[in-house]
């Protein structure tokens, strides 16, 4: 009895001492100055040009209470927080039923923020879910709570909410979906809104119209038996056909979301950003150019028409500084969100040739140096037997030099040199470039058998694009307070990686790869678009049996197009013919008024007059011509020509 008796005393000064201190912390929140939830959590992206392209968390367009349709007011507070007007910022017993729910099922499968929750998450932005992320939500929920009504509370909880496709706030959306003001949304209409929030990637009736309907109807069924509507109202609501605008009142680019999304990913990176956002929001200066975006978008619709699945990322990067100026993660935007450029990783297949054939240069090789192309065994030790195949099993049967072997993709010239610089060789030099991406020292590394990301990989021949400078690929320029203080301001790290005139050799073997002056046994692997190119570029493209890609680049852009199925499924014969008219189309829209402009020739660089097939000198009786560029002293002359490999069957380490 004595202990009950204690039991219950200690019970009473708990619960004394909780109300004491919840009364005290919601008292001295009240004492802190008034947080602007009109305001809080803007952000402003601006272009290249600083010109203003986006006006974040729905303060674009916010509208009372009093203009929003009763359908969206009284639905939202049922699906997101029923008990929205009964509570002070936290739902106590809904914790609990959450808590028990998500420990039974041992995962997290339902959750319990309350509308004024959501709202300072929102605010704020989705920064990640640390312990400390999580106080700093319950502070500004109570400071919300204790200076502003629940009418208000409701108001900016429906001015900044996200509702897909870049659209935050209620009348964003109305006028993006529907063409109309929130305040004229009909039931259904509404009912089809307040779905999206929960997960606008999925709900969105412009990614899944089936799923969105499912969605809508579980809404009017709730509604339905919560006695909000009638059953008429809700009969009608489920009947009632509804017709998609779609379009932004600006800029309509389906695919610069992709931009912005990067752009946010960059934001988070960033420290004491956050800080800036609770006193009134930040202007963002991106490095977006609206030309590259529109080349970009413009190009892949043009090109691809006659296949709904196949997906594309498009990414152009300022090799001067690698700033980031064009990016596209996708076909659209509003199919899917899925950002393929930055969260993608895929087989680059030939794209990691170059790099290795730089290292080769700077080994002694030149563009001359000749390996037999041929079927070939590469034996790497007991019982492992390498043999890699050229593309339809084409070979020269026959010497070619380095400038053959970048034109037509050689896969038998490139595991040689491989295997004779040492497979570690190809690993050193692609870090120095700037992938960072862990590589392993395999065989098979210089046919791109490594997953990247599609930034990654660009960055890389943006390293090349700068003769050897090294930039870290950035999207922020400069961010400020509201007034215009500069707050951050993107710090270059440039660095010099590779020699200037070794690179400059690398680039012009580069141009082979479209040039009539090299078709012999086949022909070179973009020999397809040199027609559409004005400009002088260096170009290497890259397949996989799922992943098509293409890079080229000169002084002023460095430019990447990938084509293939995020299910990985294998690419058809009529797919590999996009990915190279669309970075045509969008380099030479993109340059369109600039000059042809291409590096000057470094003061120890020689350039000979050779049969680029061979690599030896060109005489009266050879069939190619093409100057090909050597260091000083290493080019071929009558006494010397070039490093021939004797014809063997197979190599061995």
């Amino acid at each position: 009895m004595r202990f009950l008796k204690k039991s219950l005393k200690l019970l009473i000064i708990i619960i004394f001492l909780s109300i004491f201190s919840i009364t005290g912390i919601y008292l001295y929140a009240k004492s802190r100055p008034k947080l602007d939830i009109n305001k809080v959590g803007s952000y402003y992206l601006y272009d290249i040009n600083n010109e203003l392209y986006f006006k974040g968390n729905g303060t674009s367009k916010w509208v009372n209470l009093n203009e929003i349709s009763d359908y969206i007011k009284k639905s939202t507070i049922l699906i997101e927080d029923k008990d929205f007007y009964n509570h002070h910022g936290f739902n106590v017993l809904r914790i609990v039923k959450a808590m028990y729910v998500n420990l039974i099922s041992k995962d997290y499968k339902q959750g319990a923020s309350t509308i004024t929750q959501q709202l300072a998450k929102n605010l704020y932005l989705d920064f990640d879910k640390t312990w400390e992320r999580k106080l700093n939500e319950v502070w500004y929920t109570i400071q919300i709570e204790t200076h502003y009504d629940k009418d208000k509370i409701l108001e900016s909880y429906l001015n900044c909410i996200n509702y897909g496709h870049g659209m935050y706030g209620i009348e964003n959306a109305s006028n993006f979906y529907f063409n109309k003001s929130a305040n004229n949304l009909t039931l259904a209409e509404a009912s089809m809104l307040v779905g999206i929030p929960k997960s606008p990637s999925n709900y969105s009736p412009l990614v899944n119209k089936e799923i969105a309907k499912k969605r809508q109807i579980n809404i009017l069924k709730k509604m339905l038996n919560e006695k909000i509507i009638s059953e008429k109202e809700y009969n009608d609501a489920i009947k009632e056909e509804l017709v998609y605008y779609g379009k932004k009142d600006n800029i309509n680019l389906n695919t610069i979301m992709y931009y912005q999304d990067a752009v946010l990913k960059e934001l988070k990176t960033i420290n004491n950003i956050e800080s800036y956002l609770q006193n009134g929001g930040i202007k963002i200066y991106t490095n977006l150019n609206m030309t590259a975006q529109t080349s970009l978008e413009n190009s892949i619709n043009k090109e691809i028409t006659d296949n709904d699945n196949i997906e594309v990322s498009g990414i152009m990067i300022n090799p001067n500084d690698g700033g980031v100026i064009g990016l596209v993660g996708g076909r659209d935007y509003n199919k899917s969100e899925f950002n393929r450029a930055i969260s993608s990783k895929r087989q680059v297949g030939s794209l990691m040739k170059p790099f290795l054939y730089y290292a080769a240069l700077e080994n002694g090789f030149t563009a001359s140096t000749s390996f037999l192309s041929q079927e070939t065994s590469f034996v790497l030790g007991t019982n492992n037997v390498y043999k890699p195949k050229n593309f339809n099993s084409l070979y020269a049967n026959k010497g070619i030099s380095m400038a053959s072997a970048i034109a037509f993709s050689d896969n038998i010239y490139a595991i040689k040199t491989h295997l004779f610089l040492g497979e570690k060789t190809l690993v050193d030099i692609a870090k120095r470039v700037g992938i960072k991406t862990k590589l392993e020292p395999i065989a098979s590394l210089p046919l791109g058998t490594v997953e990247l990301t599609h930034l990654e990989i660009l960055n890389a021949y943006a390293t090349l694009a700068s003769s050897g400078v090294k930039h870290e690929p950035f999207f922020i320029r400069k961010i400020t307070d509201l007034k215009g203080s500069v707050i951050y301001e993107h710090k270059d790290t440039s660095e010099i990686v590779l020699n200037k005139s070794t690179t400059y050799i690398l680039n012009d073997l580069l141009k082979g790869t479209y040039d009539y002056n090299m078709i012999d046994y086949t022909y070179p692997t973009n020999i397809s678009i040199s027609k559409l190119l004005t400009k002088s570029y260096g170009i290497k493209s890259g397949s996989t049996d799922t992943d098509n890609w293409i890079v080229g680049f000169n002084k002023d852009v460095a430019a990447l197009i990938w084509i293939g199925y995020d299910d990985n499924k294998k690419l058809e014969n009529s797919d590999f013919k996009y990915s190279k008219k669309i970075f045509a189309n969008a380099v030479e829209t993109y340059l369109k008024d600039k000059e042809d402009n291409w590096y000057e020739l470094p003061s120890n660089v020689v350039g000979v007059i050779t049969d680029p097939i061979t690599g030896t000198l060109a005489t009266d009786e050879s069939k190619n011509k093409k100057i090909l560029y050597y260091i000083k002293g290493t080019e071929p002359n009558y006494t010397s020509q070039v490093f021939k490999e004797f014809d063997q069957e197979e190599i061995s380490r």
